[in-house]
C-alpha cells in the first residue's frame, strides 16, 4: 500500500461535542487537496461516546482511521498516532479546531520547505487571535516566558496544540519521548534542538475555545516540574545527540 503524503492526528479525550464537526471539517478539506491523505483519531480513554462517533464516521471514509488507548495523556495519545502514521508529512491537530484546517497549506510545500517541524504561532507576526479573553492571553504569555527561560528560548509558541513533523523527525522523536501530559511538546522540541532538527514558527489564525482543557495554575506547575524532568534526563544523556 502506497504511504499517503499527509498524516493528521487528532488526540481525542471526552469530544464527543466537537468531533463529528471536525471531522466532517477536515476530511471534506483534504479531499480537496491535490495529495493523498489519512486522518487518525486516537481516542484518550474518554468517558463519553468519543469512540464510536470516530469509529461510525470512519466507517463511512476509508482515509479516516480510529485508534484507541486505554490510558490517558494528550502526549501519549499524540505518540501513539504519530508512530501509527505514514505519511511524509505528519501534523498534530487539537480536536477544537481553533485554528480553522484551511491553514495547513501553511505548514507544507510548496508554501514553506527546508524545515523538519513547524510550529503554529499565535505569537509570530502576522498572527491573529480571536475572541481570547485578556486574562487567559496574559496567562499563556507568562507560562511561555518560563518555558523559554528554562527550556526553549527564542520560541514565542510551543504549546499551541497544531505542530507539523517530517516523516524522519517524527519517527526519531517520538521513539525517544518520555512524558505523556501536557508538557510532551515540550520535551519534543527540547529533543529536537539537542539533536539538530530545523524549526520554525508559522503565524496562523486562532480563535478562542471557552471549552477548553487547559488549567492554567495546575499545569503550569505541572509543565514547571516537567521542565525540570527533561533538564534532568537531558544531563544524564537520556536524548543522545545529534543525528
Amino acid at each position: 500500500m502506497t504511504a499517503p503524503y499527509f498524516s493528521l492526528i487528532i488526540p481525542a479525550h471526552n469530544e464527543e461535542q466537537r468531533l463529528p464537526d471536525t471531522l466532517k471539517q477536515v476530511t471534506a478539506y483534504l479531499q480537496a487537496q491535490p495529495f493523498d491523505f489519512e486522518v487518525l483519531v486516537v481516542e484518550n480513554n474518554s468517558t463519553d461516546h468519543t469512540l464510536a462517533i470516530a469509529q461510525a464516521f470512519s466507517a463511512q471514509h476509508p482515509q479516516v482511521r480510529v485508534l484507541q488507548n486505554a490510558q490517558r495523556g494528550k502526549g501519549r495519545a499524540v505518540k501513539q498516532g504519530m508512530l501509527a502514521a505514514r505519511g511524509e508529512y505528519r501534523f498534530m491537530c487539537d480536536a477544537d479546531l481553533s485554528m480553522p484546517i484551511t491553514e495547513i497549506g501553511k505548514f507544507l510545500p510548496p508554501a514553506l520547505t527546508g524545515y523538519d517541524i513547524v510550529i503554529a504561532s499565535r505569537e509570530a507576526p502576522g498572527s491573529i487571535r480571536y475572541n481570547e479573553p485578556i486574562y487567559r492571553h496574559l496567562g499563556g504569555r507568562a507560562i511561555n516566558l518560563i518555558i523559554r527561560l528554562l527550556a526553549l528560548p527564542g520560541l514565542q509558541d510551543s504549546q499551541c496544540g497544531f505542530k507539523c513533523f517530517t516523516a524522519r523527525a517524527a519517527e526519531d522523536l517520538f521513539n525517544i519521548q518520555t512524558l505523556n501530559g501536557w508538557s510532551f511538546d515540550i520535551e519534543l522540541l527540547f529533543v529536537a534542538r539537542m539533536r539538530g532538527y530545523r524549526l520554525i514558527e508559522v503565524p496562523i489564525h486562532w480563535y478562542y475555545q471557552c471549552e477548553s482543557k487547559v488549567h492554567a495554575v495546575r499545569d503550569a506547575l505541572r509543565m514547571i516540574r516537567d521542565i525540570f524532568t527533561i533538564r534532568w534526563n537531558a544531563v544524564r544523556g537520556g536524548y543522545g545527540g545529534k543525528v
